[in-house]
């Protein structure tokens, strides 16, 4: 049964996560229009971030609802029934004082934190498909760690294992590789007309990673601070996302770059103006979104039954077979340095996976672990 489990899961996440990522590359290029006179390129990244938000909360609530337990309440089942942390019930200074940092609003607010910066990151890693490969950002999305470890440092204080900074120095010198000894011919039509196009291509990149930093730093600080499910902050952290993208999309907001493109109107009208007039998104679209919400479901099921080093390993190889998948099936050409510079990369990447547990860890920070290390994997 095990086996059979663990099957499900591996072929779960490779299968909806491939599929995401072709329909992610997909709808970075031009589609024709319903006539066949020209083609445009789909700009409003915000509503493709509704669509898979909004199916993300349907598949993460109508999860929950599964593997409720009989005797739990609806607040329970949602993480809003406030159990703290011992050591954490009061205020230090007032101890008959409940301690805000640790209540339910500091939570919910937490949550609209990473909302808001997940709705902030997603144009600029789209926006950065203009000017450089998808396998490029793929890698550079790989080097997350760096990112989240800069953040969570600056924010939160914390500090890492020795092992980590190895991790971040191979990556950091596989993604330089990668970048500076790309073929002089660039692989976007885009980034041939414009000057500097990889180097404002990779700039997007590199804010995209900082905000994803800030979104785990986060994340990694709800945990710490609430007793909460992975499934519980996919639900919430998307159903804000759904909220906070709605209402700006509804706003007639001014030309934005890389924010709000759209020059008149509403994002909203655009977008469904746009898929009128272009029916050959719908389909990339439609995939887009289910089997990113789908994939996360894969994702904690695999940390629920095997830990955070088997998801580690499954999410490690994901991404490599991305890649080539990239590389094989739209004609991506990679020159042996590049190769090199994936190398290096994945063999840090690698680092951190296979990193052995320390003996003597106590059961709770065993626990803690796995679920930080389901924040972002993919």
């Amino acid at each position: 049964m095990a086996i059979l489990r663990l099957v499900l899961c591996v072929t779960g996440v490779y299968s909806c996560f491939l599929l995401w990522a072709i329909a992610q590359e997909r709808l970075s290029v031009p589609f024709a229009s319903i006539d066949g006179s020209s083609s445009q390129k789909f700009k409003s990244v915000m509503f493709l971030g509704t669509c898979q938000s909004a199916l993300s909360v349907v598949s993460a609530f109508l999860y929950m609802l599964l593997r409720r337990k009989p005797s739990q309440t609806f607040t329970d089942l949602l993480g809003l029934e406030h159990t703290p942390t011992p050591g954490h019930q009061t205020s230090d200074k007032h101890p008959s004082k409940p301690d805000t940092r640790y209540s339910r609003t500091n939570l919910l607010l937490r949550y609209l934190q990473c909302s808001i910066f997940i709705t902030s990151a997603a144009p600029f890693g789209f926006a950065s498909l203009s000017y450089i490969s998808y396998p490029a950002m793929v890698l550079g999305k790989s080097c997350k760690l760096v990112p989240v470890m800069i953040m969570n440092v600056l924010l939160y204080r914390r500090k890492f294992a020795p092992h980590k900074y190895l991790v971040v120095a191979m990556v950091t010198t596989g993604i330089t590789i990668f970048m500076g000894l790309a073929p002089s011919k660039p692989a976007k039509a885009k980034a041939s007309v414009t000057p500097n196009g990889n180097l404002i291509g990779l700039t997007y990149l590199l804010i995209n990673l900082a905000i994803d930093g800030a979104t785990n730093s986060t994340q990694d600080e709800i945990f710490a601070r609430h007793k909460v499910t992975g499934q519980q902050m996919m639900l919430w952290i998307n159903l804000f996302s759904t909220a906070v993208t709605v209402v700006l999309e509804m706003l007639p907001l001014p030309y934005i770059p890389v924010i709000h493109p759209s020059e008149t109107g509403t994002e909203w009208n655009t977008a469904l103006t746009f898929i009128r007039e272009h029916p050959s998104i719908k389909l990339p679209l439609l995939q887009f979104a289910i089997t990113g919400a789908l994939g996360q479901l894969f994702i904690f099921e695999t940390l629920q039954h095997f830990g955070s080093l088997t998801l580690v390993t499954i999410t490690l190889t994901r991404k490599v077979f991305t890649m080539l998948l990239s590389v094989v099936w739209y004609g991506h050409k990679l020159s042996p340095a590049q190769w090199i510079g994936a190398g290096v990369v994945f063999a840090g990447i690698s680092v951190e996976a296979f990193v052995k547990t320390p003996k003597g860890v106590h059961v709770k920070k065993v626990v803690q672990e796995k679920e930080v290390a389901k924040l972002k994997s993919v």
